[in-house]
């Protein structure tokens, strides 16, 4: 028996997929996954063709529609792809260009010196993805176009027509076999090309929805253009902020082997916001680049603070962690041979950027610093200050670190923890009030169910120092449940997630305006303190039902308005008084088995998992909800507010 096992296994059993069929076969591997974010990476592909020939100096405008019927279309006013006969292929260069994995003007360095797109799979990882995909070029005064199924020519290369302009079209349809989905988010798109406008100023973007049209006839759109570059980034996602000096501070080497641009600005608050990119991919894991810019920034300000003699009454030692307290920073490079590392492969590795960026940082910040004294003295005393206050939050979070599961301390009281010690199995709820959470301790599963209720709302963190955090008991609860620390050898504001006790953390409040205030104060800390923790997916958010209908003995929940009218016209038919409707704004409403069947069972939950899709984009949101500034915060929330399920 157990020889015809391994007769099995032969040469016959490998299988070799041609072409475009590998990308079919493992979407996952191409474009990191075939939920929301992969549909989207999908526009991104072809976006950062458009952007090539825009680095190049060859475009300088690009269009991307949604459209009716759920496609896209990127136009790109480029050289439009070429046509001609590629001699080594046999067939037009367009459809090598669509068709063939790795293939493109990218990798050769006379077309593009430098180039985005992550993976190198382009455009043709998009073509194979698609139901439909039609290019269109125009080129040489004339107008070209080719169709394609899954990947594979519908129509030859064929001139159809005469034209005055140049540049490429591309539509494609997603495949709805493929995705979990194929519904465009705008906000999605429209945050990756203000990215994208702020990384590559100069360059007109504009995003239309042909799906939302508005009263006077005309599309949602916007239209991402920067002069600035990225001091403009910084402060859009400082919007919200309170700054400490009057102009950002922008750092600019153009002239060496690696390109290097840096926007820096010191704001009140006690986070610290440093996005990285390279060929504008945002390294979300970091790299060497960071690492040079960390190193420049921190040997130069702490020579200027030496030398003006400002810290010579400060007893103790200053650390890399105080010169970026308060710091919101964007580090951009432009990298001809980028070798990526990494988990999701966007740490950058090449050794050598990191000297470039040290270099470009310690020369630029140093004439800054001489030329704009009372600057430099009020960012030393920024730095100052947070040394003062990590040095006071030691205490608060070794208290915090002793409690922890590794140190073999107690759990918090009101933790009633499961029986499983599987983390990758077990999961912690976080619930709003004793009441709610006595309810869900009653119709949990106790095996691999943990209950942490939490009293009223906790500690805004985004306007808090740091030793005022850790004296938060319920924010201390929440870290010594988890198991996770702050601090590492590396990092002192690192989170180490060694000893993570729930792969599963949910964030469970009721639905109405306090208790989306506390899931967003709860999100806040995470975002700021416990980001790992999100970009592992282990936080997500409860979706308890907004109604029950009842008619007799029949009853139905209903999780939204669309539901809920569904329900009516479904169960009311014959007789629309007979129907009940109870609107659940609280968690305690529900009777303990209620909760489990509706909110807690995984056989009928809805648990919405926290990701972030941009980082940037998500710190300018939290900044400007949880900060001081009103106006913005309110015109958020009434353009979203049908997006959300809660009663203003």
């Amino acid at each position: 028996m157990e020889e015809n096992k391994n007769m099995e296994y032969s040469a016959n059993s490998i299988q070799v997929l041609e072409g475009l069929e590998a990308v079919r076969k493992r979407p996952a591997m191409y474009i990191g996954d075939i939920g929301i974010k992969g549909l989207h990476h999908l526009v991104y592909e072809v976006i950062d063709n458009s952007i090539d020939e825009a680095l190049a100096g060859h475009c300088s405008n690009i269009e991307v529609v949604i459209n009716e019927d759920n496609s896209v279309t990127v136009t790109d006013n480029g050289r439009g792809i070429p046509v001609g006969m590629h001699e080594k292929e046999g067939k037009s260069a367009l459809e090598v260009v669509m068709t063939v994995l790795h293939a493109g003007g990218k990798f050769d360095k006379d077309s593009y010196k430098v180039s985005g797109g992550l993976h190198g799979v382009g455009v043709s990882c998009v073509n194979a993805l698609s139901t439909r995909l039609t290019a269109t070029v125009h080129r040489d005064g004339k107008v070209y176009q080719q169709t394609y199924n899954i990947g594979n020519p519908v129509t030859p290369v064929e001139e159809i027509g005469i034209s005055d302009i140049t540049g490429t079209v591309v539509q494609f349809w997603p495949d709805g076999s493929i995705f979990q989905d194929i519904v465009y988010h705008y906000d999605i798109l429209a945050g990756r090309m203000r990215e994208l406008a702020f990384l590559n100023k100069g360059i007109e973007l504009t995003l239309t929805d042909l799906r939302e049209k508005h009263e006077d006839g005309t599309f949602k759109g916007e239209r991402f253009f920067s002069t600035r570059g990225l001091s403009e980034f910084v402060d859009y996602i400082d919007a919200a902020r309170e700054k400490l000096i009057a102009e950002t501070i922008h750092i600019e080497e153009i002239n060496g082997e690696v390109p290097v641009e840096i926007a820096l600005q010191y704001n009140t608050s006690y986070s610290e916001n440093i996005f990285s990119y390279v060929n504008n991919i945002n390294t979300i894991e970091g790299g060497t680049h960071l690492t040079g810019f960390r190193r420049g920034l921190t040997r130069t300000l702490k020579k200027y603070a030496d030398d003006s003699g400002m810290l010579s009454k400060l007893k103790f030692d200053i650390s890399g962690d105080d010169f970026r307290e308060g710091l919101t920073a964007i580090v951009s490079v432009k990298v001809q041979e980028p070798q990526f590392e990494g988990q999701t492969k966007t740490k950058l590795g090449n050794s050598d950027v990191s000297l470039f960026v040290d270099q470009a940082v310690s020369k630029m910040l140093t004439h800054y610093l001489e030329e704009n004294p009372k600057d430099a003295k009020i960012i030393v005393e920024k730095v100052i200050l947070a040394a003062t206050a990590r040095h006071a939050a030691r205490k608060a979070r070794e208290l915090v670190q002793r409690k922890t599961s590794m140190t073999g301390g107690g759990l918090p009281g009101k933790l009633s923890d499961c029986a499983s010690r599987v983390p990758a199995e077990s999961e912690l709820f976080l619930v709003e009030g004793d009441s709610a959470g006595g309810t869900a301790k009653q119709g949990r599963n106790r095996h691999y169910q943990a209950i942490l209720p939490l009293k009223g709302k906790i500690l805004n963190v985004e306007k808090a120092m740091q030793h005022k955090i850790f004296d938060s008991e319920e924010i201390k609860n929440i870290y010594t449940a988890l198991g996770v620390f702050i601090g590492t050898e590396d990092d002192s504001k690192a989170l180490n997630v060694e000893k993570l006790r729930y792969h599963k953390i949910v964030i469970m409040t009721d639905a109405d305006v306090d208790g989306s205030h506390i899931m967003t104060l709860i999100m806040t800390l995470f975002f700021r303190y416990m980001k790992p923790l999100i970009e592992l997916g282990y936080v997500y958010i409860a979706a308890p039902p907004l109604y029950l209908v009842k008619k007799g003995k029949e009853q139905r929940y209903c999780w939204n308005e669309n539901d809920r009218l569904r329900a009516i016209q479904e169960m009311g038919k014959g007789n629309d008084s007979g129907l009940h409707i109870q609107r659940y704004k609280g968690l305690g409403e529900m009777n303990a088995e209620q909760l489990w069947d509706t909110t807690m069972n995984p056989d009928n939950r809805i648990l919405k998992q926290i990701t972030i899709e941009n980082a940037a984009e998500s710190d300018h949101v939290f900044s400007m909800l949880m900060g001081e500034d009103v106006p913005p915060r309110r015109a958020f929330i009434e353009e979203n507010a049908t997006y959300a399920n809660i009663d203003i």
